[in-house]
């Protein structure tokens, strides 16, 4: 009779210890799995609201408008609008200070700015940690319930008189579907990561280019 040999079924006959194995990367992989698409709408509207943001600060309109437009719906202004905001803001607030110099007035606002700009990078770099963690420690935790249950496996060998492939193949199998479950958790994390790292980095420098213009804009404005 040949044995049933299916994936419902190994996960089934698995030794404890393998079980907790696969419940921990099961858990793992949809942890992971979460933060892939959170992670990938976060982005994706950052990366929108960037994009409308420069349209409506280049479209040549006045700077005032649009502070206040921002100021009144900060969430929705996006983190490029939200770096103008407080630069703008701060460049007010020393712009009517008659007693500070031009240099002053923009290192104020350039500083509001990289502020800003720190916070909302750290808000877009959040939990990519974990998604590196889960594509590098994933594999490992696999193979070691692969181990595990290849040692169980031939150590279910003794109690028989003759070794089979019959005796030994299904306790290598239901090791091996560790191993899988590892690899299936890991390998979509590590292309997610890669893939967020290079879109937040995009955005990175298109934040540190705006920084720089606009501190510039400012000051031609004090001149």
């Amino acid at each position: 009779m040949t044995e049933d040999l299916s994936i419902l079924t190994l996960i089934a006959q698995a030794s404890l210890v393998v079980k907790i194995v696969m419940a921990i990367l099961a858990s793992i992989s949809f942890m992971s799995w979460y933060w892939i698409f959170y992670k990938g709408f976060s982005i994706s509207a950052a990366r929108s609201a960037t994009a409308d943001f420069e349209q409506s600060f280049w479209s040549g309109g006045d700077l005032t408008i649009l502070f206040r437009n921002i100021s009144n719906d900060r969430d929705s202004a996006g983190p490029l609008g939200r770096i103008f905001e407080a630069g703008y803001r701060e460049f007010s607030k020393l712009h009517g200070q008659k007693t500070l110099e031009a240099s002053d007035i923009i290192n104020g606002a350039r500083r509001a700015m990289r502020a800003t700009y720190q916070r909302e990078l750290d808000d877009l770099e959040a939990h990519l940690a974990f998604l590196a963690s889960v594509g590098s420690v994933s594999p490992y935790i696999g193979l070691f319930g692969t181990v595990w249950g290849i040692m169980n496996a031939f150590r279910g060998l003794s109690n028989v008189s003759s070794a089979t492939l019959a005796h030994v193949a299904p306790g290598i199998a239901e090791a091996l579907v560790a191993t899988a479950i590892g690899l299936f958790a890991a390998i979509p994390a590590v292309l997610a990561y890669n893939r967020y790292a290079h879109d937040i980095d995009r955005l990175s420098i298109r934040f540190e280019s705006f920084v720089e213009e606009f501190s510039n804009i400012l000051q031609r404005q004090l001149r």
